[in-house]
């Protein structure tokens, strides 16, 4: 697996800008997974193209323009802003001299830094090495010319052929020990639903403050960050609502713009937890001027996920930061469709505890009326 990028602490930062209409979003998303990985950047180097270049993503002025700032500042590593094929990763990595690693690969390394349960881990590497297995089938031609793999020097196509049989042998047993796993979350599943217990999930973009509402509604300490994936790891409590009775309330991994596809198919099991919940919290940054492109982005990671039809309240916090009221919105049906709040102060929090007690007593009395 690959070294995480924390160990390195400066880089260069790569970002085209092809015409997107969340160009600049994505690149302050940049700077962030940077930091969050612990990496300083010590330059950033922009670029307008109509399209990739095949052979080197960026164009060869561009690159040289890069590797001119890594030369010069000793720097050992660039991270660019996107998905690099296995031969731009190649060609960029002997052109600069420098490791060269993309967008998804920095979010690996993110993962692979939070993840503290054993399925989070098993989890993280099931999709590293995922990655890496398409890199060395990259890297399978001209070898013996090509003396780079994945960013750093290789031994040659022999090993690289005994690597990805080991690689497939470890992904086998990985997803061996994720089928356990799942099987035992189902069980603890089955279980709650025989108990009629209420099941909340909280969703979000990354950063929205997840955790810090999940932290006010069940007096816990999970880890609280400002910075991306702060929270990996699915952790679940039964919380006692008052007038309602129990309910289990999980935090779960937040969702970003452009989240790579082998992380969702690697996190399935613990997403499922999301798909198959009675109700989503779907925590929004109200003071982020792109909160709604970033609900949207969230309810696509909900759609791929087949959690699309579960009913949602969105939860508006950080309204202290613009000093606004808690507020509670009810739809054209009566249902409570948004709450305005401050999970940080506790402003808004009491109604949000009542809006779970009415969701629940709803679902006890739909189950009622089904049985009779």
């Amino acid at each position: 697996m690959h070294k995480s990028t924390s160990v390195i602490n400066t880089a260069v930062l790569v970002s085209l800008d092809f015409g997107s209409p969340d160009y600049a979003e994505s690149l302050e998303e940049l700077r962030l997974l940077a930091e969050s990985a612990g990496v300083h950047s010590i330059a950033l180097v922009e670029g307008r193209r109509h399209r990739p270049d095949a052979s080197l993503f960026a164009g060869s002025g561009k690159v040289d323009e890069i590797s001119a700032i890594v030369e010069q500042n000793d720097v050992p590593l660039v991270i660019f802003n996107h998905d690099l094929s296995p031969a731009q990763m190649r060609n960029l990595t002997a052109r600069i001299k420098a490791r060269v690693i993309d967008r998804t690969m920095l979010i690996l390394d993110i993962f692979a830094l939070r993840a503290q349960s054993h399925e989070g881990k098993v989890q993280v590497e099931l999709a590293q090495l995922k990655y890496l297995s398409t890199r060395l089938v990259g890297m399978n031609t001209d070898m013996g010319q090509q003396k780079y793999a994945v960013g750093a020097r290789g031994p040659g196509e022999t090993q690289l052929e005994l690597d990805r049989r080991k690689l497939d042998k470890r992904v086998v047993l990985l997803k061996e020990r994720l089928d356990k796993l799942q099987r035992h979350r189902q069980v603890l599943r089955r279980s709650r639903t025989r108990s009629e217990v209420l099941s909340v999930s909280i969703v979000g973009y990354t950063n929205a403050g997840k955790s810090t509402v999940f932290n006010k509604l069940t007096h816990s300490n999970a880890y609280v960050a400002d910075q991306l994936f702060a929270t990996l790891d699915t952790t679940a409590r039964r919380v006692y609502i008052e007038g309602s009775g129990q309910v289990v309330l999980s935090d779960t991994v937040g969702f970003i713009r452009h989240l790579p596809h082998g992380l969702i198919a690697a996190f399935r099991s613990t997403l499922e937890e999301t798909a198959l919940a009675d109700l989503l919290l779907h925590v929004v940054d109200a003071n982020s001027s792109e909160r709604f492109d970033q609900i949207a982005e969230v309810n696509k990671v909900l759609l791929e996920i087949g959690a699309q039809h579960i009913p949602q309240i969105l939860i508006f916090n950080k309204i202290d930061l613009q000093d606004l009221p808690a507020a509670v919105q009810r739809d054209d049906y009566a249902r409570i469709a948004r709450i305005h709040l401050s999970a940080k102060t506790g402003a808004g929090i009491d109604e949000l505890r009542a809006a779970l007690a009415e969701a629940r007593n709803t679902r006890t009395q739909s189950n009622t009326h089904e049985t009779n």
